[in-house]
């Protein structure tokens, strides 16, 4: 195995974006690919990370800038700064996540008729609204995602959905999961929620310490999330390359 990475640069429109790529450059074919959609501190090193651990998988992975220009915000002002104007306007959301998957799918290292997303908090909610969308992902997972639908009636969800979720995360209350239950199964997708007590928010990041605001990495919650998520991905992506009569 031989992990490359490099930025990958592309746009919505006038505004830059600036990816993360990473693949196993031993492998010569293009391979399904799956896009990472980070939180709301920007397309960091956890995301990246992430990334990285797509291709140790045998994918290829693409954090995807959601906020253009490879913004990190540090503080939570900026933060919100940057991510509350997109969580308002969720078609311009989807317009930028959609350039990300049209950046994706345009590169030689991945298939782009097999493609997945993953993404965490703020990037959850991108993830479902990808589904939402009706975009060809054959995968769409959210680890502690925003779970509120947008407004206007949602197309086919083509994906298998996966929500990891925190059952005492402050950010996504029980009554936002019902409500994502009703609607997932009103949508008839093939769907599952994975539920994770004595969890809150931000429960697979290593430096999420502050449990006064219901964000606390649980070590349990992220193993057994990781699990789920990636036996998704092999369940999907199993028979890639492989014909089948």
């Amino acid at each position: 195995m031989d992990i490359h990475t490099r930025e990958v640069e592309y746009f919505d429109g006038d505004q830059r974006c600036v990816g993360y790529l990473a693949w196993d450059n031993s492998v010569t074919s293009a391979r399904p690919g799956v896009l990472i959609s980070h939180a709301w501190g920007g397309r960091d090193s956890f995301a990246g990370q992430k990334a990285v651990q797509m291709a140790g998988l045998g994918y290829v992975g693409f954090a995807i800038d959601v906020y253009g220009d490879a913004a990190q915000p540090e503080s939570v002002e900026d933060k919100m700064a940057l991510m509350g104007p997109l969580k308002e306007d969720r078609a311009k959301l989807l317009k930028r996540l959609k350039a990300g998957l049209k950046a994706a799918q345009a590169l030689d290292e991945i298939d782009g008729d097999a493609m997945a997303m993953m993404g965490f908090c703020f990037g959850g909610l991108c993830t479902l609204d990808m589904a939402r969308s009706g975009a060809d992902l054959k995968a769409a997972i959210s680890f502690h995602g925003l779970l509120d639908a947008p407004e206007g009636k949602a197309k086919k969800i083509k994906a298998k959905v996966l929500v990891c979720h925190g059952w005492d995360d402050p950010m996504a209350p029980p009554a936002h999961v019902a409500a994502l239950g009703e609607e997932m199964a009103k949508a008839g997708c093939d769907w599952q929620l994975h539920a994770y007590g004595k969890t809150t928010h931000a429960f697979t990041v290593p430096d999420a310490n502050d449990a006064k605001n219901g964000l606390k990495y649980n070590a349990d919650s992220d193993r057994r999330s990781w699990a789920a998520a990636t036996d998704l991905l092999s369940e999907v992506f199993g028979l890639h390359g492989v014909d089948v009569a």
